[in-house]
C-alpha cells in the first residue's frame, strides 16, 4: 500500500496489522532517500512518535469510602495499590482534550473489568476486558475517574490533588506509540550511485493505527520547522541590534604577562611591582 509519493520519495506501507490486547503494529519503507537521510529522518521520526503524539489516560481516582492509598475496600480482593497500577493499563481514545470525568458504580459479587466504566460520550475504551478488581462478596463499589490528554508518561505530582478534593492521583502513560524501531539499508543502482532505504516498525496502543501516528508525527515535524523559516526575520532583525549593541573589545588590552613569552629577569622584574597585566 503507497501512502504517499513526491517528489520521487516514496513511503510505503508494508504491514498493518492488530495484535493482543488491542494493540496494533505496522510497518513502512521510504525509499530514495539521498545518503544520510535514512539515519536523519529514522531518528526524528522516532523521537517525535515517542515524545510529541497526544494521548489519554486516567490521571485520578476518587473511591466511596476511600480516604488515602492504604485504606482497605470492603468485599474487594485488590488493595488500593492493586487497583490504581491496574487503572494505568486501560488505554483510552478521546476526541476531547479537556479534563473529564468517568464512573463506576458495581454490585457485587462482580469480577470489574474496563468495560464496567461509564464514560463520557467523546470517550472509548480500546481495551474493555483490561482486568480492574474483583468484588468478592454483596458490597457495592464506586469509583469516579478524572481523565486528562497530555505527552509522554507524568507521575503524580501529589496524593491528593488541591484542585479536586480526594482524588487520589496516578501516573498516567499518555504515549499512544509504544515502540519504535528503524534500519537503514543502501540500494546501488546501475551506476553505483548509493541511494537509501529507511523500514519504519511503529507499535501504539490501539487508540490510534501506525498509519494515523506517521502522518501526525510527520505534520509536527513540518510545523516545527515551519515556524522557524516564519521567524527568521525576526532573529536576523535582533542579532543586527545585538551587534550595534555590544561594545567592540580591543584585543590588545589587559594582556597577561604570561603570554607575552618573556625572558626569566623582566618577567621577575613586572610580578615584583604586582604588574599582571599590559594595555
Amino acid at each position: 500500500q503507497k501512502i504517499m509519493n513526491s517528489s520521487n520519495l516514496l513511503i510505503e506501507c508494508l504491514k498493518s496489522e492488530k495484535i493482543e490486547s488491542g494493540s496494533m503494529y505496522g510497518q513502512f519503507l521510504i525509499d530514495s532517500l539521498s545518503s544520510g537521510q535514512g539515519i536523519t529522518i529514522g531518528n526524528l521520526l522516532r523521537r517525535v512518535l515517542l515524545g510529541d503524539l497526544k494521548g489519554t489516560a486516567i490521571t485520578g481516582v476518587r473511591i466511596a469510602g476511600v480516604k488515602d492509598e492504604f485504606s482497605l475496600i470492603p468485599g474487594v480482593r485488590e488493595d488500593i495499590l492493586e487497583i490504581l497500577l491496574n487503572l494505568k493499563g486501560i488505554v483510552l481514545k478521546s476526541k476531547n482534550l479537556t479534563r473529564q470525568f468517568a464512573r463506576l458504580r458495581l454490585h457485587g459479587p462482580a469480577v470489574i473489568t474496563a468495560s464496567s466504566i461509564q464514560l463520557p460520550p467523546e470517550v472509548e475504551i480500546i481495551n474493555p476486558n483490561h482486568y480492574i478488581a474483583t468484588i468478592s462478596s454483596s458490597h457495592i463499589l464506586e469509583i469516579e475517574f478524572k481523565i486528562e490528554s497530555g505527552t509522554r508518561y507524568r507521575l503524580a505530582n501529589e496524593l491528593f490533588s488541591d484542585k479536586f478534593e480526594d482524588f487520589i492521583e496516578t501516573d498516567a502513560i499518555f504515549m499512544p506509540v509504544q515502540k519504535v524501531d528503524f534500519k537503514v539499508e543502501n540500494v546501488y543502482d546501475s551506476l553505483n550511485n548509493v541511494k537509501e532505504r529507511l523500514f519504519l516498525d511503529i507499535w501504539t496502543n490501539g487508540s490510534i493505527s501506525p498509519e494515523q501516528a506517521i502522518f501526525s508525527g510527520s505534520n509536527l515535524i513540518i510545523d516545527l520547522f515551519k515556524s522557524i523559516t516564519e521567524h527568521k526575520i525576526n532573529q536576523e532583525k535582533e542579532s543586527i541590534k545585538e551587534k550595534t549593541q555590544t561594545k567592540p573589545v580591543d584585543p590588545y588590552t589587559h594582556i597577561a604577562i604570561e603570554e607575552l613569552q618573556l625572558s626569566v629577569r623582566p618577567y621577575n622584574c613586572l610580578k615584583r611591582a604586582q604588574i599582571n597585566t599590559i594595555g
